[in-house]
């Protein structure tokens, strides 16, 4: 049997090396899964780096977007594919919430509430961030996400957080 096509909310985010271009090939290459449709991409927004201790303002800036895909693969199978991207552009895992290439994070899937050792569907933390919610509003502006509530409110809340990155020409 066929998996269910889900609308899913991907959150992307680079604070090494060319962060911009980074993030728009993977984009790409999550658009290239098979079963699956990148519907939409937010703009790239500019944030500090969020380590367990709270904000670390000595790290590199973080650059993030969030991607509203539809896809046919199962949770575990997307974000299999999505830390195969994330390898194929160096990402090493050498301390929580380190500093990183690439990060990509499934944030919701529509249908889909679970918790494994690996994945945790919605995100626990994403509705807590900015970085998360901003561009999300941007891209799925009519999400309502229980318990949380509408994104565009939990967007309005964070808007003075971060800031749009304009990628020069």
């Amino acid at each position: 049997m066929d998996a269910p096509r889900r609308n899913a909310i991907i959150a992307f985010g680079s604070n090494l090396g060319d962060r911009a271009a980074t993030i728009k090939q993977a984009a790409n290459e999550v658009a290239d899964l098979g079963g699956t449709v990148l519907l939409k991409l937010s703009p790239l927004y500019e944030s500090a780096a969020v380590k367990p201790e709270g904000v670390d303002l000595d790290a590199p800036e973080y650059l993030n977007a969030v991607a509203l895909i539809s896809t046919d693969l199962p949770p575990e199978a997307l974000l299999t594919e999505l830390n195969g991207i994330e390898q194929d552009h160096g990402r090493e895992r050498h301390e929580r919430w380190g500093d990183r290439t690439l990060d990509l994070d499934i944030i919701w899937m529509d249908g889909v509430e679970m918790a494994t050792e690996h994945l945790t569907i919605p995100h626990p933390r994403a509705f807590e961030r900015s970085f998360v919610v901003v561009p999300w509003n941007d891209v799925q502006p009519n999400a309502v996400v229980p318990p949380h509530g509408e994104i565009a409110a939990l967007a309005e809340k964070f808007s003075n957080e971060l800031h749009r990155f304009e990628v020069s020409a």
